[in-house]
């Protein structure tokens, strides 16, 4: 009798419990929020109010304005942790707030340009603290000098924004950043920023000469009053651990009137291995002018087996006769003709990279709405050393064996070669022949299905293990990758970090990025899962 009262007693008990557990979270979640709330209204500027840019849960758009900026739907699911507040912030007054609010009442903060983080980290985190995003889509301003060849950008504009703007302008400017559209400037710029100029210009931060920041006091400082140590941390070692950036001062750079491009495919049929091994020997040591990538995925061919298809699509800052002449001595092994190469202006071929047809008018670079979304995942590697014809063929031969693989080999040589790794805390420069980029697209949503393509992703990544830089092996920030290790930011921080800091900044960047973190974030407000910790830690 005793035991079934008891039994009785702790089927009645324990769910009432978690009722009380619940609602006691529930209302210590709901009580920090309405406290920060008050806070970001006390402190806001009152001639640009706050609150109307305020979205909690039970706001009816919180929904649509957190998944407005979500670009990866690994990250749009049910169970995927959501903030307790999103500030869509329309001046730097609300930024400001929200940086001292938030450390007053210990919320973990996340900042949004673009959300084209590939693990989610500027809506998402895997810590159980409460945290808030505060969206920068508002913020984004760009004003272009022609007469000075610079322009300001805010950090919410996307790259389509930036190069539309600087095309109404001139024809013979152009800046040297990412192909997607879409992408957010923000990050993009502040983890270093690389394009199809990058072999005749480099990076997008080796052409940063100004930057605004918000600090970890809440003021907004330029890159005098910042000191030239935090910018350059914040051009190259990713603005997230540092601050708030809120722009940037780019130097625009010149491109002829008529480029040409051109997209040639090549199948394992038609000697695929032959031409793969030719262009690892010659890419990064061809003509400045001339960005030639080469991706492959997995085809099935006329027989309906399984086939890798080679892509080379190509941006040239001169004419077709002079590019042709050029492959032709430099590279026969393509077979490249003067009819595979369309000439056109440089902001048409921002479009053509993009795979928009040839004709769509320039205004689709205004667009905000992604090409693609879907869930996905990527990884980055970096290539010292040539890979043979044998090298290749066992590549393609693990792509089949796998589920939705693509990799594209993006040359490196010209500008970058010249640029010293110390330049900047991005570090891939002379000694690269290129960077590779994997990526695993699929539809179905759902954890099972994540993992599973997850795993073909981390098993193409271990068998391209001979093949890439080692001790670190090496991997570009921009491509946020948490499988080469996370930070849960307790004492041993900085061990933490070196382990994704080395692979990313390698070593004497990592440990000047956490000096400077040290000294203008002693506290490490400013984190996330692969933050630069402090040297405190």
């Amino acid at each position: 009798m005793a035991i079934t009262s008891s039994f009785n007693f702790q089927i009645f008990i324990f769910p009432l419990l978690l009722v009380l557990l619940s609602t006691q979270s529930s209302a210590t979640s709901t009580s920090i929020t309405d406290r920060f709330i008050q806070c970001l209204n006390n402190r806001s500027d009152p001639s640009y109010p706050i609150n109307g840019q305020l979205y909690t849960p039970v706001n009816s758009s919180f929904p649509s304005v957190l998944q407005a900026y979500i670009r990866n739907l690994r990250f749009n699911e049910s169970t995927t942790p959501k903030p307790i507040l999103i500030i869509t912030a329309l001046h730097p007054s609300h930024i400001q707030a929200a940086v001292v609010c938030a450390k007053t009442h210990r919320l973990l903060m996340k900042t949004r340009s673009g959300g084209h983080d590939y693990e989610g980290l500027s809506y998402v985190t895997n810590s159980n603290q409460p945290f808030f995003v505060v969206d920068m889509f508002n913020l984004r301003s760009i004003n272009v000098s022609i007469e000075d060849e610079t322009a300001w950008v805010q950090t919410g504009a996307t790259l389509g924004e930036v190069y539309y703007r600087i095309a109404e302008k001139s024809n013979i400017h152009a800046f040297p950043a990412g192909v997607c559209p879409t992408v957010g400037v923000g990050g993009h710029f502040s983890g270093g920023g690389y394009g199809n100029l990058m072999r005749k210009y480099g990076l997008s931060v080796d052409n940063i000469i100004d930057a605004q920041l918000i600090d970890v006091n809440g003021k907004l400082l330029n890159r005098k009053s910042m000191g030239e140590d935090l910018f350059w941390a914040i051009t190259g070692g990713g603005g997230v651990s540092f601050g708030v950036v809120l722009a940037y001062k780019i130097k625009l750079v010149r491109v002829p009137t008529v480029v040409t491009v051109f997209n040639v495919q090549r199948t394992s049929e038609q000697n695929l291995s032959t031409i793969a091994h030719r262009w690892i020997q010659v890419a990064d040591k061809l003509d400045n002018n001339l960005f030639l990538r080469m991706s492959f995925n997995v085809i099935n061919n006329t027989n309906g087996e399984k086939t890798i298809r080679g892509m080379f699509p190509t941006l040239y800052l001169g004419n077709s006769t002079a590019l042709v002449t050029l492959l032709n001595k430099e590279f026969p092994e393509l077979g490249l003709e003067k009819s595979d190469c369309t000439e056109m202006s440089w902001i048409e071929s921002v479009l053509f990279y993009t795979n928009f047809p040839i004709g769509t008018p320039t205004t689709a670079l205004l667009s905000r709405t992604p090409q693609r979304l879907n869930p996905f995942k990527i990884k980055s590697d970096y290539v010292k050393n040539p890979i043979s014809k044998q090298g290749f063929e066992y590549i393609f031969e693990r792509m089949k064996e796998l589920e939705n693989q693509m990799l594209a080999f993006n040359p490196y040589g010209g500008r970058m070669s010249e640029i010293s790794e110390f330049a900047k805390p991005f570090p891939h420069r002379s000694g690269n022949i290129a960077k590779i980029q994997y990526e695993v697209n699929w539809e179905e949503l759902g954890a099972e299905a994540a993992n599973r393509y997850l795993n073909f992703t981390r098993m193409m990544y271990d068998y391209m293990t001979p093949f890439v830089s080692k001790n670190p092996r090496e991997a570009f920030l921009n491509y946020r990758d948490l499988d080469i290790g996370v930070n849960t930011h307790g004492k041993n921080a900085y061990v933490e970090g070196m382990v994704y800091g080395h692979k990313y900044f390698k070593e004497t960047n990592y440990k000047r990025l956490a000096l400077v973190k040290t000294r203008v974030d002693p506290t490490n407000f400013f984190r996330n899962e692969q933050s630069i910790p402090t040297l405190l830690s």
